[in-house]
């Protein structure tokens, strides 16, 4: 499948609205944590950012890994790097180098993760109707063995 083709099959799953429906059930959730939580390199638009890059590549980014697709390996690798940390250095470098300085380091493993998780979450190609009945279809399957 080339670039332009795993393009647009991409530009699909945005559109679905349980993937949408996430997204921003996770922006409440961080924007309800930059009020809650103490943090000096934690507020809303800073959310706003990140949760849009890892929306646009945490599940292409897993995908090249899981089904080994090594040629798009180092696009991947700067995908990944930028939503966790370049864009976050991009935004604190101009807003608060202070607050960068101090808090770079906790971010880059918290907001790894939080991606990783996000690739898992978007993964699935397909609606949530899809989905559970790819599901009920393999767990008949298994319990008929």
């Amino acid at each position: 499948m080339s670039l332009e083709d795993e393009i647009r099959d991409q530009l699909v799953e945005f559109k679905r609205p349980w993937k949408l429906f996430s997204l921003f059930s996770g922006l409440a959730l961080l924007v309800s944590g930059s009020f809650y939580y103490d943090a000096p390199d934690w507020d809303i638009p800073i959310c706003f950012i990140m949760a849009f890059f890892a929306y646009l590549t945490a599940a292409w980014s897993l995908r090249v890994v899981v089904e080994r697709r090594w040629k798009y390996f180092p696009l991947m690798l700067l995908f990944t790097w930028f939503t966790v940390d370049g864009c976050y250095w991009l935004y604190w470098h101009y807003r608060n180098s202070e607050a960068l300085a101090q808090m770079r380091d906790a971010n880059f493993l918290a907001s790894l993760v939080l991606y990783i998780m996000c690739g898992f979450v978007w993964y699935y190609r397909g609606s949530l109707k899809q989905f559970f009945l790819e599901a009920r279809a393999l767990l008949a399957n298994i319990g008929s063995r």
